[in-house]
C-alpha cells in the first residue's frame, strides 16, 4: 500500500513538473549571452524591384481637415514608391529565421517619425527593440499619434502646434504595426521592431545591406506593405558576402 501511495505521490509531482515545463515562455528562457564575432562575420546585400506596372497612386479625398488640402494639396497615398528601372523604396529586409541566441546593445541613434504635410515620414520605418522614438509634429495644425500595436503596450496622444516631441520606445518585436492620426484618417505609417539588428529599409534606390551576420544559415525576408512578403534562404560562411535579388509581381493593367 506504501509503496502505490509513494508512486502516486511521485507520478504527480512529475506531472505537475512537466505542466510547468510546457508553460514555460519565452521570457522565462535565460538570456541571450552570445556575441557576434565581428573577425568572422560576413553580410547579404542586394536589390528589392517591382516587376510589372505600378499600381495608379492613390489620391486622398481630404474629408476631415480641409487645412490639410491646403497644406498639401496634392495629398497622395505612398503605398509603392518607386526608382528607376523598379527600384522599389519602403521595403523592410530583414532576418526571419536562423540567428542564435546573440544579446545585441540597444542603438544609441534616436529613431525619428515626423508629421509634415499631413503624412507621416517616412512611411515606413524600423528601430530596435527599447531604441528612443522621438515623434513631432511640424505641421501648423494638431495631429494625434496612435501606433495601434498589439504585442506591445498601445498608445494615443495628441500632438498639439508646437508640442514638445513624443518620447517613445518599444519592449518586445513586433512587425508592421500601423501609426494612426484619429484627427485624419488617412495619415498611416508603418513601424517594425526587431530584437537583433539585421534589417534595413530600402530607399528609392531599393538596395539593402544586412552587415555583420555570423557565419550560418538564413531565411532572410522582404516586406511590402502591397505586395505581401517574399522570402529566400541564403548561407554565409566565414567573411563571407552573399547577393540577393527580390522582385514583387504586380498583376495591374493600365489601360490607355
Amino acid at each position: 500500500m506504501k509503496l502505490c501511495i509513494t508512486f502516486l505521490v511521485l507520478a504527480t509531482v512529475m506531472a505537475v513538473t512537466g505542466c510547468g515545463k510546457g508553460q514555460s515562455s519565452e521570457s522565462e528562457q535565460p538570456p541571450a549571452t552570445a556575441i557576434v564575432d565581428l573577425s568572422t562575420a560576413g553580410s547579404v546585400s542586394g536589390t528589392v524591384k517591382l516587376e510589372g506596372a505600378p499600381p495608379v497612386p492613390k489620391k486622398i479625398i481630404v474629408t476631415a481637415g480641409p487645412e490639410c488640402a491646403k497644406l498639401n494639396p496634392d495629398l497622395t497615398y505612398p503605398e509603392v514608391v518607386l526608382g528607376d528601372d523598379g527600384a522599389l523604396a519602403n521595403v523592410v529586409v530583414y532576418v526571419k529565421s536562423g540567428l542564435g541566441r546573440y544579446r545585441f546593445e540597444t542603438p544609441s541613434t534616436l529613431a525619428k517619425l515626423d508629421q509634415k504635410g499631413c503624412m507621416y515620414e517616412p512611411h515606413v520605418m524600423a528601430v530596435m527593440t527599447h531604441q528612443s522614438l522621438e515623434v513631432t509634429n511640424t505641421d501648423p495644425i494638431v495631429h494625434n499619434v496612435h501606433p495601434a500595436s498589439h504585442i506591445n503596450h498601445p498608445w494615443n496622444k495628441s500632438q498639439p502646434v508646437g508640442g514638445a516631441p513624443i518620447e517613445a520606445s518599444f519592449d518586445h518585436p513586433e512587425l508592421a504595426v500601423p501609426v494612426l492620426c484619429n484627427v485624419h484618417p488617412w495619415m498611416r505609417a508603418y513601424l517594425f521592431v526587431f530584437a537583433d539588428p539585421y534589417f534595413y529599409v530600402t530607399s528609392r534606390a531599393g538596395t539593402f545591406e544586412l552587415k555583420n551576420l555570423p557565419p550560418g544559415a538564413y531565411t532572410v525576408e522582404a516586406w511590402q506593405e502591397k505586395y505581401g512578403t517574399l522570402d529566400q534562404t541564403v548561407t554565409i560562411g566565414p567573411k563571407e558576402s552573399r547577393s540577393i535579388l527580390f522582385t514583387f509581381k504586380s498583376t495591374e493593367s493600365h489601360g490607355d
